[in-house]
């Protein structure tokens, strides 16, 4: 479907809905620290809210053609930060293990290898894992916040997810391998 012209203003909501889902991380981190072992429905609620967003700005970036060089770096990075905020938070809540501690490692690896391959002919894509796993991280971690400790079947969901964040780094990883130039 075509897309259709917008009027300048509007073309910024994609790029606003990133910059309010890095701007509640501050409160989020802060309502779980003030929560009962980590479950707090206030949380819950906003970092569902947040999650939301991502799909939206995406959706809407991509819809209206506005998408930018801002919105290809900060909307992933929003996502990660949002999604390692609260691993390591329900982490030190005592509500997930140590080795879930793996997503933000990930995700440090990820921007260290962003950083080592960008200026050599890597055009960084989430592949579809990618989706897949942070849809499932935000649902299973959003679950977390909202269910009480001993509440098992998000963390089945949360397994999953760290699964699919792993196919979606060795994909990352191969793709690196074929297109980057040497230095």
């Amino acid at each position: 479907m075509a897309s259709r012209a917008i009027p300048a203003p509007l073309a910024q909501i994609p790029n606003v809905l990133t910059i309010a889902r890095l701007a509640v991380i501050p409160v989020f981190v802060v309502l779980v620290l003030t929560s009962e072992g980590g479950h707090s429905w206030p949380a819950a609620i906003l970092f569902a809210a947040a999650a939301v967003t991502d799909q939206i700005d995406g959706w809407l970036a991509r819809r209206w053609r506005v998408e930018s060089a801002f919105g290809k770096i900060a909307d992933p990075l929003a996502d990660r930060l949002l999604i390692d905020s609260a691993v390591i938070l329900l982490w030190n809540a005592g509500r997930l293990p140590w080795i879930a501690l793996v997503i933000p490692a990930r995700d440090l690896a990820l921007v260290a290898g962003y950083k080592l391959v960008a200026g050599r002919g890597y055009d960084f894509q989430v592949n579809f894992a990618g989706k897949v796993a942070t849809w499932l991280l935000y649902a299973s971690l959003g679950f977390m916040l909202a269910t009480h400790e001993g509440t098992q079947w998000p963390l089945w969901i949360f397994w999953t997810g760290v699964g699919f964040a792993a196919v979606a780094l060795a994909g990352y990883v191969l793709k690196a391998r074929r297109e980057v130039r040497p230095a």
